[in-house]
């Protein structure tokens, strides 16, 4: 199937100045929409905006904090035009043991994964609603599905409160023409694995894997692109797992 194009819609992907991110806004850029790279990390957001080239822009902030976050759609509207697609993908990771997470870690990671979810989608809302159409995308994960084995308990649980506020975003907003729809990504090659996984381990994980690879960055940016489409029209509180296999429910 081939999904539809995105010319003179308006999208913006948080966290998109590297990884999975950057992968989401060259997917949906491609596809001929006007993409806002929001990252708290300037200088790789415009190198994004940079490399896409016409229909970049760039936005700095914290995707945690409300100030921030208002403060940069202002921009994206003023820059680009109302908002038509949301991609919430800002996220952090930390591998620890329940026991070495202190109250502000957890925070913390509440704060940046979760917290921006709800600012964002709050933020874009209103837009969307008179325009009588949007889209809701928001990044979940493998561990918000099934747990996390090795993986920080508090960011499986903000990938698992992902879902439930999707579903009930998908809900409340049918009637207002906004679809909301959560993508899992299992194992994909991003810096995080090429960084600290050993040739070995690496090995073994694509062994477990049904279809013998880790995804790339881009198999998660189509899957967002899909969702964005007007193709996914009659899709919404879906959870689009992009894995390889590894996890069916």
């Amino acid at each position: 199937m081939t999904v539809s194009r995105l010319d003179g819609r308006v999208a913006v992907v948080t966290g998109a100045g590297r990884g999975i991110g950057r992968a989401v806004a060259e997917a949906l850029h491609a596809r001929g929409a006007r993409v806002a790279i929001a990252d708290i990390n300037g200088d790789t957001a415009r190198r994004t905006a940079d490399a896409l080239g016409e229909g970049a822009f760039a936005v700095v902030g914290d995707a945690g904090r409300g100030d921030d976050v208002a403060r940069m759609v202002a921009e994206v509207e003023r820059g680009l035009g109302n908002i038509d697609i949301l991609v919430n993908n800002a996220g952090q990771d930390n591998a620890l043991s329940i026991l070495d997470i202190d109250e502000a870690e957890w925070d913390r990671l509440m704060t940046t994964n979760l917290k921006s979810v709800f600012l964002w989608t709050k933020a874009v809302l209103p837009g969307m609603i008179a325009k009588g159409r949007g889209r809701v995308v928001s990044m979940s994960s493998l561990v918000g599905r099934q747990g996390a084995i090795n993986g920080g308990i508090h960011y499986a649980t903000t990938k698992a409160g992902i879902l439930g506020f999707t579903r009930t975003l998908a809900r409340q907003m049918a009637k207002h023409g906004i679809t909301a729809n959560a993508v899992a990504p299992g194992l994909i090659d991003t810096d995080l694995i090429r960084e600290n996984v050993t040739p070995e381990t690496r090995e073994r994980l694509q062994q477990a894997i049904p279809l013998a690879r880790l995804g790339a960055t881009a198999d998660v940016g189509n899957a967002v692109a899909f969702l964005a489409s007007d193709e996914a029209a009659y899709i919404t509180g879906a959870t689009l797992d992009v894995n390889g296999g590894f996890w069916i429910g």
